[in-house]
C-alpha cells in the first residue's frame, strides 16, 4: 500500500514530469488527459515530448500501473487518489489575457468525484493563474457542482511551479524553494507533508514559503516577470553598445552580474525570449493589471524590447549582405531555447516572420530536437535541414537562434566550407567574437567592430 496517491489534471511539461517524478519516488500516481492517443503513448512508456531526462524516468515506470497510470477518465482519477493537483495550461487569449477554459473545466470534474467520495481530499492549483483565481473560481466551481465546502469537506492549496523547460526534471527533484499558498493549516500541512516524503533531506537546505493563495499566485508573475525583465535588460544594453566601437556586452553583463545583489543568470543578451511561460504570463498579468484600472508601463518595455530583437538580428545580416531578399538563409536552431523541442514563441518564430516581410522565401532551418515542432508551426514556409551541414549548404547568410551545444564547436572554417558565401550572425554570443571577426564576415550581438 502507497502511503500517499496523486492524481496529475494535465499532463504537458509541468505535468508529465511532476507526475514521473513522484512515481520514480513510489508515490502512487494517476495521470489524466482527454486526449486516448496520448495516454496510450504515456502508459507504453513513452514521453509525448522531449525534455532532458524525462525519457529514462518513462522507461525506469513502464509496464507497471500500480505505481503510474494515465487515464482519460479524470472524475476516476480523483476518486482514487487523496491528492489533486492542476497542471492544466493557462493559454494566452488572442487579447492576451489568460485563457482559463482548462482550469474551468478541470475544477468541474473535481467537483464531480468530490460529490461521489467520502473522506478529506486535498486540490492543489499548480497551474499559472492570475490572482484570484484558486479561491474565486476554482473553490467556488468545486464546491457548487460537489456540494462541499472547503476547508470542511476538501483542502485547498495554490502551488506555483519554477521549472524551467529543457531541466523540468532537475528542477522538480531539486528545487530552490517551494511556495505553499494556503486555504487553510490543514491544507497546507497536508501538502507540506508529501513533499517531506518526496524530497526528504533537501528540504534541509530547501525553503518552504507558507502564505495566502492570492501571494501565491503572484509569486510564480514576480519570478517570470522579473526574468524577462532581466532579459530585455540585456537586451536593451546590447543595443547601447552597438553604439560604439570596442564595448562588448557580454563583459558589460559579466561585470553587472558578479553584483552580489543581482547575480549573473539571464543576463545573456540575444534574439530574445520565448517560450511556454514568459510571454504568456507577462501579457496575462500585464492584461489582468490593466482590467484592473493599472497600466504596467515597464512590463509593456520588455515586450516590446523582446519583440525588436528579432528585427535587430535582421538588420545585422542585411549589414552584412546587403538586401537579403532572393538569398539563401539559414537559421541554427528553431526550439526556444537547448534541452527541448518547444517551439512555443520562440525567437526563430519572430526572426522567419521578419525575414518573409522583406521578401526572403528561401530559409532552410536546422535543430537538433525540434524539427518535428518546427514542420508544425512552419509548415511548409521554410525549408528543414537533417544536419548542420545540409542547413549551411549554398547559404549566402547564417543566422545562429539557439545555443544548442552541437552548434558552439563550429569554428570558421566550417561555416566557409559549407557556405556559398560565409555571412554568420550569432545571435546568442556563443563564438569567440576576436577569432571570427577576423575569419569571415560576422556579427554578433551587442558588439560592433
Amino acid at each position: 500500500m502507497y502511503k500517499y496517491s496523486v492524481s496529475i489534471l494535465g499532463t504537458g511539461f509541468i505535468g508529465l514530469c511532476s507526475a514521473a517524478c513522484f512515481a520514480d519516488k513510489e508515490i502512487k500516481v494517476l495521470a489524466s488527459t482527454h486526449n486516448e492517443k496520448k495516454a496510450a503513448q504515456i502508459n507504453s512508456g513513452i514521453a509525448p515530448f522531449y525534455e532532458k531526462g524525462l525519457q529514462e524516468i518513462m522507461n525506469r515506470l513502464k509496464n507497471n500501473p500500480n505505481i503510474f497510470q494515465c487515464l482519460t477518465d479524470p472524475v476516476k482519477a480523483v476518486l482514487e487518489t487523496d491528492i489533486s493537483m492542476i497542471t492544466q495550461g493557462t493559454p494566452m487569449r488572442k487579447d492576451k489575457s489568460i485563457d482559463l477554459s482548462y482550469i474551468e473545466s478541470t475544477a468541474q470534474e473535481i467537483g464531480e468525484a468530490l460529490k461521489e467520495k467520502d473522506g478529506y481530499h486535498l486540490v492543489v492549483v499548480r497551474s499559472t493563474v492570475v490572482p484570484g483565481t484558486t479561491r474565486n473560481l476554482v473553490a467556488k466551481i468545486i464546491t457548487e457542482v460537489s456540494g462541499k465546502e472547503p476547508r470542511k469537506d476538501y483542502g485547498l492549496c495554490m502551488q506555483p511551479e519554477f521549472l524551467a523547460e529543457g531541466r523540468s526534471i532537475e528542477d522538480t527533484l531539486n528545487p530552490d524553494r517551494i511556495v505553499i499558498g494556503q486555504f487553510d493549516e490543514k491544507s497546507g500541512n497536508m501538502l507540506h507533508e508529501i513533499y517531506k516524503y518526496f524530497y526528504g533531506n533537501h528540504l534541509d537546505s530547501c525553503p518552504v514559503l507558507k502564505m495566502n493563495i492570492e501571494s501565491a499566485e503572484l509569486v510564480k508573475y514576480g519570478n517570470n516577470c522579473l526574468l524577462s525583465t532581466k532579459i530585455s535588460f540585456a537586451n536593451e544594453f546590447a543595443n547601447l553598445a552597438q553604439l560604439v566601437p570596442n564595448v562588448d556586452i557580454t563583459e558589460v553583463m559579466k561585470g553587472v552580474g558578479l553584483d552580489y545583489r543581482i547575480n549573473p543568470r539571464f543576463l545573456g543578451a540575444g534574439v530574445g525570449f520565448g517560450g511556454s511561460c514568459f510571454h504568456k504570463d507577462v501579457n496575462a498579468i500585464k492584461a489582468w493589471s490593466k482590467s484592473k484600472g493599472y497600466t504596467s508601463r515597464l512590463l509593456e518595455a520588455v515586450l516590446d524590447i523582446n519583440d525588436d530583437q528579432a528585427i535587430k538580428i535582421v538588420d545585422m545580416a542585411e549589414e552584412l549582405t546587403g538586401k537579403l531578399a532572393g538569398r539563401k538563409v539559414s537559421l541554427l536552431g528553431l526550439a526556444f531555447k537547448p534541452g527541448t523541442d518547444d517551439m512555443r514563441e520562440a525567437a526563430s518564430i519572430r526572426v522567419v516572420g521578419e525575414l518573409r516581410k522583406r521578401g526572403v522565401t528561401k530559409i532552410i532551418g536546422y535543430d537538433p530536437k525540434a524539427l518535428h515542432t518546427a514542420e508544425v508551426e512552419f509548415g511548409d514556409t521554410i525549408q528543414y535541414a537533417n544536419s548542420i551541414e545540409e542547413a549551411l549548404k549554398d547559404s549566402e547568410c547564417a543566422l545562429l537562434i539557439t545555443e544548442w551545444d552541437e552548434f558552439k564547436h563550429l569554428i570558421p572554417d566550417d561555416f566557409k566550407k559549407y557556405m556559398k558565401t560565409p555571412n554568420v550572425v550569432d545571435g546568442r554570443r556563443i563564438y569567440d567574437y576576436k577569432k571570427f571577426i577576423e575569419a569571415l564576415p560576422f556579427r554578433a550581438i551587442g558588439r560592433i567592430h
